[in-house]
């Protein structure tokens, strides 16, 4: 549903762009948080729901998941804002877990149950009968009737039904979620299982409810614009194209210097780095044998799936500096007191910013869905800014990175580069589903001699779960910017040139 505007997504919408606005805010902003959820249901008419009361209650746990904060308790009393004071500070802050389920949002979606629709035609053959193996199948008032109690879930219902009238009804986050992160509580409610969950954020993108957010920190990073600290961005190449489709990098630059950031740098600098060093790896250690292959580093869903399902490898895991990381620290070593802001498609990384490794390289994290919110509470209008590209710091291969398939390619590029004549051998997968299937493939020696390049999202970077764009146009973006780039490749030296 990504770069569809569906109710869901204006709420997400509405929310952060009064949050971001309390937060430009002077004084006491509590009243202002308060009053949100009346201004996501204005009047005594329901908009999405059976009831105002309900709209309010879920729009005050969006509030609380915006500004940092967990979900209220179901057992007590608590206020829409308690806990705010301690939010309501300069510094990187939310409360585990990223990903949470808003209880009163989820509508108890059914989930892993055949059964019969009304398509079916009481048909004299009644194949569907005679394929079940538990004779889970009868007919019922001239139609097919599935009893659940002996159903076994096999499918072959499914498949031989000339009407296609049984379906299997999944519930949308769980057949979003290649890892099967998914579960139920007691209620039937949609429950995630953090020992599983990868942060990946592909669930929050499917319910079509709203039922699933993310953590957000916003609110504490214009806070600390406000307080006057130097505020310095990094924005991701797949922001191309996501804030309108005449808007320049220039424009962008433009803007996000009038909402208070000091300056902004490309994070495909951090992307070269990272392909000149992994370039240098594969060469080093998968060609002459001493790694059996090469996984690369930069998806956080990714690492996090090799390093959390499949420890025996994880020595293969890349330990080259992510490319928000690595233009952090390339930022910071310039401007050492700065607060560096990533901005970018990717809930995970969120995360990834509040390992114990990262935490003093990267001080916050926000998607361009919540920066887009941040312009309009800012009013920003791109058409008062001069159009142009006003971004050299980074070469065509980082850029790329933005699309799956980019970081095989920019690193392949790169080795054909300073290694001429040398045979590389990759693999890229897309989806934590077929990013698990490639791992196993990998640890029982299937993939040997391999770069391989996974991303948690289908489509790569591009299609992260905060977004703005439909994928397809997307990718279109970052293809132009990518081929009109100066430079294609960076130099083999440029790890020791940008880091300390």
């Amino acid at each position: 549903m990504r770069g569809i505007d569906t109710q869901t997504k204006k709420i997400r919408e509405q929310v952060f762009e009064e949050v971001a606005r309390a937060a430009y805010s002077t004084g006491d902003v509590s009243h202002e948080l308060e009053e949100i959820p009346y201004k996501i249901t204005p009047s005594d008419v329901p908009l999405y729901r059976e009831s105002i009361w309900r709209e309010r209650a879920i729009a005050s746990e969006r509030v609380r998941l915006a500004m940092g904060l967990s979900l209220r308790p179901l057992d007590r009393p608590v206020h829409i804002t308690e806990g705010f004071a301690e939010s309501n500070i300069s510094e990187k802050y939310y409360e585990p877990p990223l990903m949470q389920v808003i209880p009163s949002a989820c509508d108890m979606c059914e989930d892993n149950k055949i059964e019969v629709s009304n398509m079916c035609h009481g048909c004299v053959a009644h194949p569907c009968m005679e394929v079940c193996p538990k004779e889970a199948i009868s007919m019922v008032d001239g139609h097919a009737f599935i009893d659940q109690n002996k159903c076994i879930k096999c499918g072959k219902c499914i498949a031989i039904c000339p009407y296609h009238a049984i379906i299997k009804r999944i519930r949308p986050c769980a057949e979003a979620c290649g890892i099967n992160a998914i579960e139920s509580d007691e209620h039937g409610r949609a429950k995630i299982n953090e020992e599983k969950c990868v942060s990946c954020g592909q669930c929050m993108a499917s319910c079509p409810f709203g039922a699933i957010a993310d953590k957000s920190q916003i609110f504490q990073m214009i806070r600390a614009i406000q307080h006057g600290d130097e505020v310095i961005a990094e924005i991701a190449p797949a922001f191309e194209g996501q804030f309108g489709t005449d808007v320049t990098p220039a424009q962008v630059i433009a803007a996000l210097k009038d909402c208070g950031f000091k300056d902004v740098h490309e994070v495909a600098l951090g992307a070269d780095i990272g392909a000149v060093a992994e370039a240098h790896h594969y060469v080093k250690e998968v060609v002459n044998g001493d790694l059996p292959f090469l996984l690369t580093s930069c998806c956080p869903a990714w690492s996090m799936l090799a390093k959390k399902y499949f420890p025996d490898i994880i020595g293969s895991v890349s330990q080259e500096l992510t490319p928000m990381v690595a233009t952090a620290r390339s930022i910071k070593k310039k401007h050492p007191d700065a607060k560096v802001v990533f901005i970018g498609p990717c809930a995970a990384k969120k995360l990834e910013a509040s390992r114990r490794t990262v935490r003093s390289d990267v001080d916050f994290v926000i998607t361009f869905e919540e920066l887009n919110a941040i312009f309009k509470a800012k009013n920003i209008d791109f058409n008062n800014y001069d159009k142009g590209r006003l971004m050299h710091e980074a070469t065509g291969a980082g850029r790329g990175y933005a699309v799956a398939g980019g970081v095989i390619s920019a690193i392949e590029q790169c080795i054909e580069e300073y290694y001429p004549g040398t045979e590389v051998q990759t693999e890229h997968c897309e989806g934590l589903a077929d990013c698990k299937k490639m791992l196993l493939l990998a640890k029982a020696g299937k993939k040997d001699g391999c770069m391989i390049e996974g991303m948690g999202c289908p489509g790569g970077c591009v299609a992260g779960v905060g977004t703005i764009l439909p994928i397809n146009k997307a990718k279109v973006a970052v293809a132009k910017t990518v081929k009109e780039s100066s430079t294609k490749i960076p130099p083999q030296d440029l790890l020791e040139i940008e880091l300390p």
